[in-house]
């Protein structure tokens, strides 16, 4: 989720050309809409897979989606003003290049945000599949779908200039790394909650 370096712009910028959209408060509205519709679903699927499995397979559907809020609403605004081939060609590969700071309420480095950003995702996976006996198989393939999300994003990322973000491999790893930490600690409490076995 880096950000890539700044554009600078071949003729005047006045706000009339620039459109903002995006910024934390853009980030905090999605995240309240999209709970609010994640709990009516839950509400709506407890008929079919108990309030445990509605929780954890909801809870992962809107994890999933403030991730996509993080990581790809623009911090600033969209720069109308940026053309489209202003973009990068690239995604950079210098793994454990410089990382700027956090932001807002996520303090510490980029690399410990894409990193705790990804945990949840993980062990919710584990908790919503593993109320089927076949959650050990399917598991394993959600981790790699939580992959190819990661890598969805900095394709994203590097498609679009006009978000100001950047294509990075680090952040990959980096998001991969903390859905196996997830994966592992929602593997701890399974086998004592046994919910393929009540609702």
């Amino acid at each position: 989720m880096a950000t890539r370096p700044d554009y600078v712009a071949t003729q005047p910028v006045s706000l009339a050309d620039v459109e903002w959209i995006g910024g934390t408060e853009s980030m905090v509205a999605g995240a309240a809409a999209s709970a609010l519709l994640c709990a009516l679903l839950a509400t709506a699927l407890r008929r079919w897979l108990g309030w445990f499995g509605a929780i954890t397979w909801t809870g992962l559907l809107w994890w999933l989606t403030v991730i996509g809020l993080v990581t790809l609403v623009p911090l600033a605004g969209i720069d109308l003003t940026v053309p489209e081939a202003a973009r990068s060609g690239t995604c950079s590969m210098d793994y454990g290049g410089p990382a700027p700071d956090g932001f807002w309420i996520f303090s510490g480095t980029q690399r410990l945000l894409n990193t705790a950003l990804f945990v949840p995702a993980g062990a919710l996976l584990v908790l919503a599949a593993a109320r089927w006996r076949i959650g050990w198989v399917l598991a394993p393939w959600g981790l790699l779908l939580l992959g190819g999300y990661s890598v969805s994003i900095e394709l994203v990322q590097l498609e679009v200039a006009r978000i100001d973000r950047a294509c990075d491999i680090t952040d990959v790893v980096d998001n991969v790394t903390g859905a196996a930490i997830g994966f592992a600690a929602g593997l701890v409490p399974t086998p004592l909650l046994r919910p393929w076995r009540r609702r």
